[in-house]
């Protein structure tokens, strides 16, 4: 089986930073993409940013500037430095790994995942 396990949210002021990280456990063969998610109350699940197992990024157009993701493959790890935080930054946060294929016994499995959630509060 494979888990992603996120730490690093909390409360931060305006303008502060936060780095969240995660890691993917399991006898993981390759992940093709890993991202982050943030869902605030009473609004969908919106992507914040994505990068592949080549290192291609793809950012929420309002997190541009602010926000660096970046990914170690040999650890299955992802991160996402948060610069210059808003009060609209204010959800919970979502790590998602994409296609990983992994290993139970001696079959290999491929499959999405993601992780519980961490809550990032920004405030004013």
């Amino acid at each position: 089986q494979v888990q992603l396990v996120e730490s690093g949210g909390g409360l931060v002021q305006a303008g502060g930073s936060l780095r969240l990280s995660c890691a993917a456990s399991g006898s993981i063969f390759s992940i093709n993409s890993m991202g982050w998610y943030r869902q605030a109350p009473g609004k969908q699940r919106e992507l914040v940013a994505d990068i592949t197992s080549g290192g291609s990024t793809v950012y929420a157009d309002s997190v541009k500037g602010r926000f660096i993701i970046g990914r170690d493959n040999a650890k299955n790890t992802v991160f996402l430095q948060m610069d210059s935080l808003k009060p609209e930054d204010t959800a919970v946060y979502y790590c998602s790994a994409e296609r990983i294929t992994y290993l139970i016994g001696t079959a290999t499995y491929t499959g999405d995942y993601w992780g519980q959630g961490t809550q990032v509060t920004v405030s004013s």
